[in-house]
């Protein structure tokens, strides 16, 4: 299947996920994401934060325990400029956050970021494949953004689901993720 297929496939059956069965992907997810990354040599990590009515992995409680055991990680979060370009920000507070008319929770002030300064990237996704292709939102905002962290950052990605075999239209800026955690799987 091509991106527009799975992303259509895959938005809806994030859509149709009752909320008992998301909050158990979402502790499902948290275990297994901490079962698997070694966190012990980052310093600066980006997150997205995730959009609850499009039924996305929830970070909150990942990013709530990383503050909590690893209270020297900083914690940056993104927010989309009006030239369509993705900035990071230092996440400090709930105080913080505004939605975006996306419906994204985005800082409306902070301290700047580059992405040359990230060890580890949290990556949204839809579906990804068994190289670990991701599909997204068909915007482009993370394809960019990864490609200008350093060649050593960690790019990971969240997904409640398990991997297609293959994405067919994967493109030369298409960036293969290093790893993706999903509820029953590491990859």
């Amino acid at each position: 299947m091509n991106k527009p297929e799975l992303r259509k496939v895959y938005l809806e059956k994030r859509r149709s996920l009752t909320a008992a069965e998301y909050a158990d992907l979402n502790t499902k997810l948290f275990n297994n994401f901490f079962q698997h990354i070694d966190l012990s040599k980052v310093k600066v990590m980006h997150s997205f934060l995730s959009i609850s009515k499009n039924n996305e992995p929830d970070t909150t409680s990942i990013l709530a325990y990383i503050k909590k055991t690893h209270p020297t990680i900083r914690i940056a979060i993104p927010k989309i400029q009006s030239d369509g370009k993705m900035q990071s920000y230092f996440f400090e507070h709930e105080d913080q956050l505004e939605i975006s008319a996306w419906g994204i929770p985005e800082p409306k002030h902070g301290e700047v970021v580059g992405p040359k300064e990230f060890d580890l990237v949290l990556v949204p996704l839809l579906i990804f494949d068994k190289q670990k292709h991701r599909v997204g939102y068909g915007k482009g905002f993370y394809d960019i953004f990864l490609s200008t962290c350093n060649s050593d950052c960690q790019k990971i990605g969240l997904s409640f689901f398990e991997p297609v075999e293959k994405i067919d239209d994967i493109g030369t800026h298409d960036l293969a993720l290093d790893y993706v955690v999903t509820p029953t799987g590491f990859y």
